[in-house]
């Protein structure tokens, strides 16, 4: 699995932080910041939450 966020699409809702804390986080902007690119098993389904839940749809999460 491989996660990644386009931050020029973020509105910064911070849904994904929320989510999945491991993988995502917020700059002081409240932009997306990705700091797991490559989840290990235990937090894959985090990241998938992370994915579907982004209003905007800057999240991606690629199997």
């Amino acid at each position: 699995m491989r996660v990644s966020a386009d931050r020029d699409v973020c509105v910064g809702a911070g849904l994904c932080a929320l989510t999945a804390p491991g993988i995502f986080d917020q700059d002081d902007d409240g932009l997306v910041d990705v700091v797991t690119p490559d989840p290990d098993p235990a937090q894959q389904a985090a990241a998938r939450q992370a994915g579907n839940l982004c209003p905007s749809g800057a999240v991606r999460v690629t199997e």
